[in-house]
């Protein structure tokens, strides 16, 4: 599959996956090479969420790309991806309200594009905490961020990656300007959906001006309610964003389908049909889409000979199955997936997974 000028060995993709392997201040460990290493027989690999700045900071040992620190980390990742046959694409990261100071790298308080707080539960290194209380950002901090994201995309650049893909999916900040659960703002970044659309369209065009339209992808998730951001008028929202992104002839599209709500599937209430999201975005982007959501082996060559999608991107499987295209092309068994082991500090449910002999 040729999308710009990646050349990939196959149309399967590993979707991001927050793992918490990184240094407290961000930095890539040695293990994570290992874990890449192992998964780079997929044509394309695109990153963990990695924080663009400390303020979009948010969780445990998540890694970072502001300092030189991160990109001299990032190195040996994308080195021995590349040396594996595969490509990698760093996914950028801001949290938002989503966020705890005690997992921020200086304490900082949660921001978003409103003042309004999420009522959930994150991880810190003393347990389970809710969100604090978010304070707007102002004018100036918004283009200050969008500035954030544009040379997060020059780090990853630096640090030996083929592109970066802006997470603007599943309620992060990005989404959180987008929907008006979470924007109230009456200025210029809220109100109507061209105003609550404009910061995913400016960070996407900063990217692109700073690395090059084709080296920056957008993730999306039409019609999810994952981390609180909806709005009534979903379907009239990505009818505006998606065509206004696809004139910026962008590297591609990445959306989740309706089948998966943030690290879990979604359970289909009874009498009712869940949104068919890749077939409401194909006819409103015109070029490569990837698309993400409880694909299996058959269901994924439906997609592709269907012309509905370009790439499907495997998440949860990866993570038991480094060898999951292997699988996939000889029908072997999947490892059962184990949320337990998602998240840790060492190899055991991140790189102990061993691929299928026969």
């Amino acid at each position: 599959m040729q999308i710009a000028d990646l050349c990939l060995s196959n149309r399967i993709a590993m979707a991001p996956m927050t793992r918490s392997r990184a240094a407290v201040d961000g930095t890539p460990t040695a293990i994570m090479a290992d874990y890449y290493e192992q998964r780079a027989t997929a044509g394309l690999i695109i990153s963990e969420g990695v924080s663009i700045s400390p303020q979009a900071q948010g969780f445990l040992n998540v890694p970072g790309i502001f300092t030189q620190n991160h990109v001299d980390g990032w190195r040996p990742i994308t080195e021995r991806i590349h040396r594996a046959g595969s490509r990698i694409i760093m996914q950028l990261w801001h949290v938002g309200r989503v966020a705890h100071p005690d997992n921020s790298f200086a304490g900082l308080s949660p921001v978003g594009a409103s003042a309004i707080a999420f009522e959930r539960t994150v991880n810190t290194a003393t347990g389970l905490q809710r969100v604090p209380p978010t304070r707007a950002l102002s004018d100036n901090e918004v283009w200050s961020t969008i500035d954030d994201y544009a040379n997060a995309a020059e780090h990853a650049i630096a640090a030996g990656c083929d592109g970066v893909e802006i997470h603007a999916a599943n309620g992060y900040l990005p989404a959180q300007f987008l929907h008006e659960s979470t924007n109230q703002r009456i200025d210029e970044w809220g109100g109507t959906i061209e105003k609550r659309a404009r910061f995913i369209i400016e960070a996407a065009k900063a990217c692109a001006q700073a690395i090059g339209k084709h080296r920056v992808g957008v993730r999306l998730s039409p019609f999810s309610e994952f981390n609180g951001a909806t709005s009534q008028n979903e379907a009239d929202i990505y009818r505006y964003l998606i065509p206004a992104l696809s004139e910026l002839d962008l590297l591609y599209l990445h959306v989740v389908t309706s089948q998966v709500s943030g690290p879990k599937s979604v359970e289909r209430v009874d009498g009712t049909d869940l949104p068919d999201v890749v077939g409401f975005v194909r006819p409103l982007w015109s070029g490569p889409l990837i698309v993400a959501g409880e694909y299996n082996g058959p269901s994924a060559e439906e997609e592709l000979k269907a012309g509905r999608a370009d790439v499907i991107a495997f998440g949860r499987d990866f993570i038991a199955n480094p060898d999951l295209p292997a699988r996939l092309a000889n029908g072997y068994p999947l490892a059962e997936r184990r949320p337990s082991d998602w998240y840790g500090s060492d190899e055991r449910g991140y790189t102990d997974y061993r691929p299928w002999k026969l």
